[in-house]
Parts: structure tokens; C-alpha cells; sequence
């Protein structure tokens, strides 16, 4: 719901706030007042496109501010949180639209820079804007979804339906179309295959086979190191009684030293155990070192068969192996793929016919989930058809019929579509369904489309109609209606109001009007009043603006006046009151534990005890 609006420098307007609530809110004024402007910032608001022929003369920019209050949890809200905005204390959101005098346009959610569009797509579930000249839904093609909205119609089960429909024959399609070339690649990813197999690799095999080639290839010299580390440490065995230190004699001789003094000290006894267990490991190390030597192959023919297996796996390496560092891991994951892929792409006559299979059972449950929609669409579009015509009457249209037509939408080369019995139809994600208003002025006359064939007054009227039809299943909390009452008047007037009231017991609605009879059923009543800022009244010079305010009391009494007959003489007052009795007498609470609202609150205060309310000339620009 949008809580306020604050208008700056957009046509006459200089700066003005319009406080809303719920229920219904009229605007009205003399015309020329800028009562439209009030339209005009709200579709601003809410991504409308920027004029900078708008922005007040002498302006640098236009702007419009709202702050609107939502649920937390809504969708609403958490596409706030994904542009970036942040909500006011959890549920206040403030939107602001800026336009400037070179044409330059800005948004902002939440306190965020944002694109416009955003605004557009929180727009579709906050707002519904019906005027003379932009019907917003009637003229986008949204006739279907509000007939689905009607009818309580589910698409789910159909779009699941025709998804999958969708991706068999797809798979198909790409089977068919590419077999010669599937064929090609299966041949390719089979010999890589065979190839890999016959070398038969196994894993960390290149690394394992790279470290035995360079301990082969270097076996000489790592016998002689093995075999002078062997010597230094415990003596060479071609020299038993040779003179030549080494550590173990060297560690003997320390460890006999020590001996002697065993016991004497305890400090130099735990040495000497230290040098014990090093004469241990002096003697393991030795003997590994001999160990070594004695294991150290130099077979050159063993060489060579590594040398063999190693170039072997290095074409594998080069043929199957990607990446920045290509080793015989990525053959092996290259094989696994190549598998998974043979498996995918078989197109043998068995594979092709399976999946020309699943496309055809994909294709009847797609046509069963249509038929069914269809069937509600027709069913609801009878209902709905009658509901609105009903309406119509009693909105000076008594000869009028609202028709919905419901038909399959003929098949075209290239796109979708679905057989239904000996029918082939246009099938997408919404159905196989064209739906279309038509509209028969009266019995004798053509049933034209509504957008082409009504006109603006009609077409307000039939907009406003089908809302009060639609106000159980439509899910935006606010509905805008600029002068929907054009072009009719008396009791047809009254019932527009009354409609209208009617839509706003269970939402927001702003209604722009210059009929009395419709102001008399606002909760709320705004007045945009043109004043001369500056300048006097003959003078060319002078600048208009125009200032927003809410009436009550004697003043909205006033104003109702002015609407009835042009001043506020005693004669207007008493007409004006009475039409304010009747409404609210008409809008009272069905039951006495529902409170009165506003207007029934205005109505007791200003004619309370038979009082007739006090004689007042309005403000003139």
C-alpha cells in the first residue's frame, strides 16, 4: 500500500505531498489544476516512461517520492534485496523517480541506485494504473491471465508438461538432424577408446616409470656414492685391517673411553647411552648403505623396456591429455568421458526410436494438460463475460456485452505446437489459447476488440467493471483510475462510485474524478488547488502552481459544491450534503460490528443534528 507521495516540480505542481490510506481517495480541482500530475508521478514511480517536457518551467528536475508499506516476506520485498535496497524498520519501502530538464532519468529502491526497469517489475505486483489513455492491462495482452485469474486456473501441471514435451523433442530433433555427425565422433571417441585400452595405463604409471629411468640411468654413480657413504661409516670390506678411519671404529674408541669411567658421574652415564644408541644407528645406516649397493640394478635391457612403455604412455598423453600440465591422469579422465559421451550420442535405429517414443507420450500428456486449461477457459469465460455485462449496466452501458472469445492459436512453421485430436494448434508455455475482449455496444452493432473498438470513457468503464469482477483474485494491493467516469453522469455516475467504493474495501484505490457523485464515496478526499505564485491575475509573467491538500468538513462540502454546479451557494451546500448522506448511507458496514470508515465519519460531522453546514466559496486560482 503507498502510505504518501510527494511530487516535485512536475508540471504545475512545485511541491506537494498526497497522503493515501486505505480505501478509496478521490483527487479533484478545476481543470488545469494538475489533477493528472497526481497519475503522472505515479506511473513515474513506478517505471513509467520520462518526459522532460513534464519537468516544471524553470526546474532543473523533476521528481517523485513515494514510501509504500509492504509485507517482509513478500516478493515484493525480496526483489528489493536483490537490487540492493534496504526496507524502512522491515516493511517500509521508499521508491524515488527523478527526471531531469535534458531528458536524463534515475531510479532508486530502497535507497539504492537502481535501473528503472526494477521500478517496472515491482510495478506488475504493487500497482494497476487504468486511465482514457493508458488502459495498462486491457492494451498489453493481459486478457488471458486475468480470465486464469478468474477461473482460478493453475498453469503448473501444463508448463511441466509441455517442458518436458519441449526437451524430448528437442532430443530428438538433435539425434535425428545430427546422426552423421554423432556417427563421425563415436567413431573417433571408439578408436581413442580401443587405443587406451590396449596400452591398458594405470594411474601415477608415467611418474612411477620417470623415477626408475633416472635411478637406471644413473646407477654407476649411485653405487659409488652408496658404496663411499658404506665405507665411511663402518670400513671397506676389501681393507678389513686397513688403517682408514671411520665412524664406527671412531665411535668405538669414544665409547671405550667412556666406559672407564662408568658410574662416576651420572651426567657423563647418560651421555654415554646417547653414544650407545648412536653407535646403533650408525651400524643400521651403514648396513643399508651396503643393502643399496647390493640391490642397485644397471641392466641397460631393463632400461630400455621402461624407456619403450614410457614413450607409449607419452602419446597417449599427447593425443588424449588437455590442460596446462597434461599427464596420463587426464587420459585416463578423458577415457571416462569418452565413455559417457559413447553412451549418450548411440544412434542406432533402437536409440532413435526410443526417443521418438518419449517425445510422443511427452507431446499427448502436454495435449491433456491443454485440453483441460482450454475447457476452464471457456467454462470461466461465459462466467466472467456475464459478470462484467452486469456491471456494465448499471455504468451506463445498459445495451453493452463484454464477450470473451476463446480460441486455439493457429499453428505456424517453426513453432511449437500440439495435436489435439485432428488439430494441430499453437502450443507455448501459456497454453494453445488466444483469449480476446470483445465488446458489443449493443445488440445490432459488431462485437469489437475492446482496445480498438471501445472508447476511452467505454473502455474505463469496462476496465472498471472486470476489477470489480476480478477484485477477489487480482493480487495488487493498489488500483489507479484517472477520470473513469468521463462522459457519463446522473445515476450512472453514482454507480461508479459505488463500484469503486466497492473495490476498496479489500484495497487501495485513487481515483482522479471531476464527478461529485464519485467524490461523495471517498474515505478520503484530496484537493489539487492551482494558485498564481507569482505575478497577478492578468499578468503574463505570473507563474502557476498548484498545491495539495486534504479536505474535510465544511471544506470537502465546499468542494463537492464547485463540482455540482460550478459555486458553492446554499442550494449547491444542500445538494452536496445530501449526496454525501446517500453515499455513505450506501457504503455503511454491512454488520454493526464493523466499524464506519472515514467517509461515514466526515458525513456525521458535518451534518449532525440536521445542521446545515455553513456557506464557504472554495479557493480560486
Amino acid at each position: 500500500m503507498i502510505e504518501e507521495l510527494r511530487i516535485r516540480g512536475l508540471g504545475v505542481i512545485d511541491d506537494a505531498v498526497l497522503p493515501l490510506d486505505k480505501g478509496l481517495t478521490v483527487v479533484t480541482g478545476e481543470t488545469g489544476a494538475g489533477k493528472t500530475m497526481v497519475v503522472t508521478g505515479l506511473l513515474l514511480l513506478f517505471g513509467g516512461r520520462a518526459d522532460a517536457a513534464r519537468v516544471r518551467s524553470g526546474a532543473d528536475q523533476a521528481s517523485v517520492d513515494g514510501r509504500l508499506e509492504i509485507d517482509a516476506a513478500s516478493a515484493v520485498a525480496e526483489r528489493v534485496r536483490d537490487a540492493g535496497g534496504e526496507l524502512d524498520d522491515g516493511t517500509g519501502l521508499l521508491l524515488r523517480r527523478t527526471v531531469s530538464s535534458a531528458g536524463r532519468s534515475r531510479a532508486y529502491v530502497g535507497g539504492t541506485g537502481t535501473p528503472i526497469a526494477v521500478l517496472g517489475e515491482l510495478a506488475d505486483q504493487l500497482i494497476a494504473v487504468h486511465g482514457q489513455s493508458d488502459q495498462l492491462r486491457l492494451t498489453r495482452g493481459e486478457q488471458r491471465s486475468a480470465l486464469d485469474r478468474f477461473a482460478g486456473i493453475d498453469l503448473a501441471p501444463y508448463r511441466t508438461a509441455f517442458r518436458e514435451w519441449r526437451e524430448a523433442s528437442a532430443a530428438y530433433d538433435d539425434r535425428v538432424s545430427r546422426t552423421a555427425e554423432l556417427r563421425r565422433e563415436a567413431d573417433l571417441l571408439t578408436h581413442g577408446l580401443a587405443e587406451i585400452e590396449a596400452a591398458a595405463p594405470q594411474p601415477g604409471e608415467d611418474l612411477e616409470l620417470t623415477t626408475l629411468a633416472t635411478t637406471l640411468a644413473s646407477a654407476d654413480a649411485l653405487r659409488l656414492a652408496a658404496g663411499a657413504a658404506h665405507n665411511a661409516m663402518m670400513g671397506s670390506a676389501d681393507d678389513p685391517v686397513g688403517d682408514a678411519a671411520n665412524v664406527l671404529s671412531l665411535l668405538g674408541e669414544a665409547r671405550r673411553a667412556l666406559a672407564q669411567q662408568e658410574g662416576a658421574d651420572p651426567n657423563l652415564d647418560e651421555l654415554a647411552q646417547r653414544l650407545t644408541e648412536l653407535v646403533s644407528l650408525a651400524v643400521d645406516l651403514g648396513t643399508e648403505f651396503g643393502s643399496y649397493v647390493d640391490r642397485l640394478d644397471a641392466d641397460p635391457a631393463r632400461l630400455e623396456q621402461i624407456e619403450q612403455r614410457r614413450a607409449v604412455l607419452n602419446t597417449l598423453i599427447r593425443k588424449y591429455a588437455d590442460g596446462p600440465q597434461p599427464d596420463l591422469a587426464a587420459v585416463l579422465e578423458w577415457a571416462k568421458a569418452a565413455a559417457q559421451r559413447l553412451d549418450e550420442i548411440d544412434v542406432s535405429d533402437e536409440a532413435i526410436a526410443a526417443l521418438a517414443a518419449a517425445r510422443d507420450a511427452a507431446a499427448e500428456t502436454a495435449a491433456t494438460e491443454a485440453v483441460a486449461v482450454s475447457r476452464r477457459r471457456r467454462e470461466a469465460a461465459v462466467e466472467l463475460g456475464a459478470a462484467v455485462t452486469a456491471e456494465l449496466a448499471g455504468l451506463a452501458m445498459p445495451t453493452a456485452r463484454l464477450l470473451i472469445e476463446v480460441r486455439h492459436r493457429a499453428a505456424t512453421a517453426g513453432s511449437p505446437a500440439l495435436t489435439l485430436g485432428d488439430e494441430q494448434v499453437g502450443a507455448g508455455t501459456d497454453g494453445v489459447d488466444e483469449v480476446e475482449f470483445l465488446l458489443q455496444p449493443h445488440p445490432d452493432a459488431p462485437a469489437l476488440p475492446v482496445a480498438k473498438g471501445a472508447s476511452g470513457g467505454e473502455l474505463s468503464r469496462v476496465m472498471l467493471g472486470l476489477e470489480v469482477c476480478l477484485a477477489a483474485t487480482d493480487p495488487v494491493p493498489t488500483m489507479v483510475f484517472d477520470e473513469v467516469d468521463a462522459g457519463i453522469g446522473g445515476r450512472a455516475a453514482t454507480e461508479v462510485g459505488r463500484r469503486l467504493a466497492r473495490l476498496a474495501r479489500s484495497r487501495q484505490v485513487v481515483v482522479v474524478t471531476h464527478l461529485a457523485q464519485v467524490a461523495a464515496f471517498a474515505d478520503r478526499h484530496v484537493l489539487v488547488d492551482k494558485q498564481t505564485a507569482t505575478g497577478g491575475a492578468d499578468d503574463s509573467s505570473a507563474v502557476t502552481a498548484s498545491d495539495v491538500r486534504v479536505l474535510t468538513g465544511d471544506d470537502r462540502l465546499a468542494e463537492l459544491a464547485r463540482m455540482l454546479g460550478g459555486s458553492a451557494s446554499d442550494t449547491a451546500l444542500e445538494h452536496a450534503a445530501e449526496l454525501l448522506r446517500a453515499a455513505t448511507a450506501d457504503v455503511a458496514p454491512e454488520s454493526a460490528a464493523e466499524p464506519a470508515g472515514p467517509a461515514a465519519e466526515a458525513a456525521a460531522e458535518t451534518t449532525k443534528a440536521g445542521r446545515r453546514p455553513r456557506k464557504k466559496t472554495p479557493a480560486r486560482g
